[in-house]
């Protein structure tokens, strides 16, 4: 299977290429996060709607097995939905989301209000990160190029991501797919630790759009804030080529290396 998922009424089986670098049995959070998303988007609304919010708790490790899918609209309207989806490994939840849907509406806007430009070299411009810093199968299928830093090197980061894998086998990606499989990277691409001495997993995601985003390319232009007591938040500004769009922000679980 070259996709990360094949779907199959609402059982879901897991590619190995599915695996993140922190257990090879563990999904990389980018997985059911593009998971979620692809759900959300199935489920029908009464009137044309876009993704305006998702937020994604990560209730436990997601391992690399089958998963039960369960989706559930939580309020219907004229201009919002919101849906509630689930992922279950056996009996326990592994991951519980929301999806916030706003009605798509074309609007003659006044013209000073425009995106914010990106005043960063875009994807084509910026320097090939090598997707093998990483032990991650799934990082091995994404491209970065940084536009500004390195990943996983300490201080604020600019890296452009682009999932370059089918992620639910049958099924395009879909830009707000592509949005949150770049914004899980948060912590990596604006790491504050040391990597070889610290860990700095999200308990969270929380991703939100002002529009849909246009092309492959996804730029997190992003910077972390440690606390001093196991607590810290990774968020980014996020941009495609045509100016920025959306913010992402993680929850961090901060521990020292034994």
């Amino acid at each position: 299977m070259d996709a990360i998922f094949r779907v199959d009424g609402n059982r879901v089986f897991t590619s190995p290429n599915a695996a993140g670098p922190w257990d090879p049995g563990m999904q990389h959070g980018s997985a059911p996060a593009s998971l979620v998303v692809w759900a959300a988007e199935a489920i029908a609304t009464p009137v044309p709607m876009h993704i305006a919010r998702v937020t994604i708790d990560l209730m436990r490790p997601v391992p690399v097995a089958p998963l039960t899918l369960e989706t559930e609209v939580l309020r219907e309207g004229r201009k919002i939905q919101l849906c509630a989806v689930r992922l279950r490994a056996g009996d326990a939840v592994v991951v519980g989301a929301t999806v916030l849907k706003i009605k798509a509406q074309a609007l003659a806007l006044p013209p000073d209000v425009a995106d914010l430009p990106v005043e960063l070299p875009g994807p084509d411009q910026s320097r090939v990160e090598p997707a093998n810093f990483s032990s991650s199968p799934f990082v091995s299928g994404m491209s970065l190029r940084a536009a500004r830093g390195s990943f996983g090197v300490p201080g604020p980061g600019a890296i452009w991501y682009r999932a370059d894998r089918p992620l639910v086998e049958g099924s395009p990606v879909s830009q707000a797919m592509r949005a949150v499989v770049a914004a899980d990277f948060c912590n990596g691409t604006s790491a504050a630790l040391d990597f070889h001495e610290w860990t700095f997993i999200n308990a969270d995601l929380t991703v939100s759009f002002a529009r849909q985003p246009v092309g492959e390319w996804i730029l997190l232009d992003a910077e972390s804030w440690i606390g001093p007591d196991g607590a810290g938040l990774a968020m980014a500004r996020l941009a495609d080529e045509r100016g920025y769009f959306g913010r992402a922000v993680q929850s961090l679980v901060i521990e020292k290396r034994g």
